[in-house]
Order: structure tokens, then C-alpha cells, then sequence
């Protein structure tokens, strides 16, 4: 005979499921947005309240990583991009920066045939070059595997920030000033984009940040100048399919302008 506990457990897992269907039959087919971008914090904090290692808690982000990407393809999302270690992040302790590319390493080589068998495509931004050897080769021989895949684009900040994006793209403007195949009235908004590292992607439609936090953080910062902004309480590890879907419904209820008035939108 069951368990009382066993049956609360079954009875929790039914109710979620239920939860998720319920909030997936309220999203608008036509109006998911295009891109979908995620500041991923809280793993330290969601692990220090198991009483656990800051270790521990990024391994249950693998987790949610996992649930979030394949939710993102079953709705059809075409990208999403993952703020993932940061170059900030670099000044961790040094155990900590040395484990967290292990787990990226280990996780690699779980997933690519996970993402191959979804038809998902993973791309990068950021300064891979201060990867660690072993970490980066395993990398970009998962970007080179599922280069082939046309579903969702899986897009890993890694050993990123904004200032240094602009940077790097100012720097490759200046040098194709010096050497005359650019001219100082070339330079436009269309240039400057086409030299940063999302070049080719389109701007993120919703940014979503976990753990209650109310900043960007050095994040996709010329990208986001239209971006709807979504924060939430939950911890990364708890963030499931349901709270994907919390954020696009309340996304699907705002209005986007662009810089126009609600009577142009309505009359075009």
C-alpha cells in the first residue's frame, strides 16, 4: 500500500501538471515573442537555503537549463540566449571558477545529443578565448555537431558582459577606419550592430531575471533598448515550465510602442 508521503508526492506532481497545461493553453500562438533572453541568478542562494554547497546549486541550474530549453522549443521559440558566467565572474574564487568549467565541460558531453535529438542549434557570445583549453574545445565542438540543426538557437553567454562587447565592436570599427574600407559617415546603428556579437540575431523580445534582483547587470546592453523586462522572485533552480509561461502571458499583455503612440499602433 502507498505511503501517505508517496501520495502527496503524486498528488503535487499531478496539480503541476495540470498548472503548466493551464498556463500553456493561455499563450497566444502568434504573439510568442521571437527571443527570449535570461539572466539566470540565485543558484548560490538556492543552494545555501539546502544547506548545501554554492556548487550544488549550480548543478540544479543544469537542471532547469535543461527544462527551460526544452519548453522554449516545444513552443517554437527561435532563440534564447543564457547569461551564463560572465566576465565579471572571473574575479570568483578561484575553486569555484575552475568547478563551474568542469560542470559546463561534464554537461557538454551529456547534452549534445540531447540537442541534436531536438533539433537544437547552440551558438555563443562572449570572450571564449579565456576559456579554459579542454572547456572551450569541448564547446565548440558542440557548436560545430549541432551547427546542422534549424529548431531553436541556443545561445550560451559565456564569459561575457555588455562593455565588453561594445568595446570589441567599437575597437573593429576603428580598425576598418584605419585601414579605409570604412568611412566616418558609413558608421550608422545598422554598422555598429552588425559588429557585436549578436550580429544576425534579432534583439531579444523578453529578458527574463530570476531571484528578485532588479538590475541587468552588464548584459546585452545596445540590445535590450526595447526589450520587455521581466523579473521574478524564484531562484534559478526553481525557475520550472510554468514560470516560462508566467513571464510570456504577462508579456503577451503589454503593449510595444517602439516609440509610438497606442492610436498609431491601432490604426496601422
Amino acid at each position: 500500500m502507498p505511503s501517505v508521503r508517496l501520495l502527496s508526492e503524486e498528488i503535487r506532481t499531478k496539480r503541476e501538471r495540470i498548472s503548466q497545461v493551464s498556463l500553456r493553453q493561455q499563450i497566444q500562438e502568434e504573439r510568442l515573442p521571437r527571443h527570449i533572453a535570461i539572466i539566470m541568478d540565485g543558484n548560490g542562494r538556492w543552494a545555501k537555503r539546502q544547506g548545501m554547497l554554492r556548487m550544488f546549486g549550480h548543478k540544479q541550474g543544469v537542471e532547469a537549463v535543461h527544462e527551460i530549453t526544452e519548453a522554449c522549443a516545444e513552443l517554437g521559440i527561435d532563440y534564447l540566449t543564457l547569461y551564463t558566467f560572465s566576465n565579471e565572474n572571473w574575479n570568483r574564487p578561484r575553486e569555484e571558477v575552475e568547478a563551474l568549467m568542469s560542470l559546463l565541460v561534464d554537461t557538454i558531453e551529456k547534452e549534445t545529443s540531447t540537442l541534436m535529438k531536438n533539433n537544437v542549434r547552440l551558438a555563443t557570445i562572449g570572450d571564449t578565448d579565456r576559456l579554459p583549453e579542454k572547456a572551450r574545445q569541448k564547446f565548440m565542438g558542440c557548436i560545430r555537431q549541432t551547427s546542422v540543426n534549424t529548431g531553436l538557437t541556443l545561445v550560451i553567454a559565456l564569459s561575457y558582459s555588455a562593455r565588453w562587447e561594445l568595446t570589441e565592436a567599437a575597437r573593429s570599427i576603428a580598425r576598418r577606419m584605419s585601414a579605409g574600407t570604412v568611412k566616418v559617415e558609413d558608421v550608422s546603428e545598422q554598422l555598429f550592430a552588425d559588429s557585436l556579437c549578436t550580429a544576425g540575431m534579432p534583439d531579444p523580445d523578453l529578458l527574463i531575471r530570476t531571484s528578485g534582483e532588479l538590475r541587468i547587470s552588464n548584459f546585452l546592453l545596445w540590445q535590450l533598448a526595447y526589450t520587455e523586462l521581466y523579473f521574478t522572485d524564484v531562484l534559478w533552480p526553481d525557475f520550472h515550465k510554468e514560470e516560462l509561461y508566467r513571464a510570456i502571458i504577462d508579456y503577451q499583455s503589454r503593449e510595444r510602442r517602439f516609440g509610438k503612440t497606442s492610436e498609431q499602433l491601432t490604426t496601422h
